[in-house]
């Protein structure tokens, strides 16, 4: 099993009744936190558009890490409905809501409920890069062959 990572987050309800649940594992193996809407109303997002949906929360990812913010897949795969910059990425210094970009690829509206789930998110750690400049790259197999050059 992975080291637990301990991170800050704070509730932003927004008056919702009952709360919006934080984000949770839905089993013991996945490698997602669920994301839920912190809605007090449905929203309907019609094909084509892109709604900002709020999540009720704002954490201090520690330095180091970043969130990433991932489609469900049964969402993609049913409805058509995806995260239009996936993966998103919050960044560690930032400390204001999390909301979720939604776009509607599917060919009628789409209603998201109060609570639904509505995206996935891991908290990963990022090297920080530091560039050595060279005048030649070491060969590899691939060279500079680009899209499709694998064959796959």
């Amino acid at each position: 099993m992975s080291p637990t990572l301990r991170v800050a987050i704070r509730r932003l309800d927004h008056g919702v009744a009952n709360g919006t649940p934080l984000p949770d594992y839905q089993t013991d193996h996945a490698a997602g936190m669920d994301i839920h809407a912190c809605l007090a109303e449905p929203v309907v997002i019609e094909p084509g558009e892109i709604a900002m949906v709020p999540a009720g929360f704002a954490m201090a990812v520690p330095a180091g890490y970043e969130a990433q913010v991932r489609p469900r897949s049964g969402l993609a795969s049913r409805f058509g409905v995806t995260l239009p910059n996936a993966p998103g990425t919050i960044d560690a210094d930032y400390r204001g809501e999390v909301k979720v970009p939604l776009i509607n690829h599917g060919a009628g509206p789409f209603t998201v409920e109060p609570s639904m789930r509505i995206a996935q998110m891991l908290i990963t750690p990022v090297p920080r890069v530091t560039w050595d400049e060279v005048d030649e790259l070491p060969d590899s197999k691939r060279g500079a062959g680009g899209f499709g050059h694998t064959g796959h």
